[in-house]
């Protein structure tokens, strides 16, 4: 009942903010590791996608409250980079984008967070009747 598209949203963002966090910690603890390839999260393609930012076939909804077709599939993955190598041992973590990606992740789910208490705090309002 209390479920609503944007909720649902949040919520997804706020799991793949703490996913993407142990993917980064993990590829900055494996550093110095020989061979070591880091991981990343894709999630951002999905949720465009799932809300029709993309250029494609737009689908009928009954309801305006509905997600889009592709948003029941919003779960972030882990992929493997394999693309490149920073040094010579095959390694390719990279420990100042690893920072400015951990900075980014932070404001991401400090907004994210914000954004969720502030539609919790409506509702609470709205349950409440105004009342305190």
């Amino acid at each position: 009942m209390f479920m609503t598209p944007a909720i649902y949203i949040l919520e997804k963002a706020l799991d793949t903010a703490t996913l993407r966090q142990r993917v980064i910690a993990h590829n900055i603890a494996n550093v110095n590791t020989p061979g070591f390839k880091r991981y990343e999260v894709s999630f951002e393609e999905k949720l465009s996608q799932a809300l029709g930012l993309e250029p494609g076939l737009p689908l009928y909804r009954t309801n305006p409250y509905h997600l889009p077709a592709g948003g029941s599939d919003l779960t972030p993955e882990v992929n493997q980079d394999n693309s490149t190598s920073m040094r010579q041992d095959g390694n390719n973590v990279d420990i100042d984008r690893e920072m400015v990606d951990l900075a980014q992740n932070s404001l991401n789910f400090n907004f994210a967070t914000q954004q969720l208490n502030g539609r919790l705090a409506m509702l609470r309002y709205v349950i409440n009747e105004g009342r305190r």
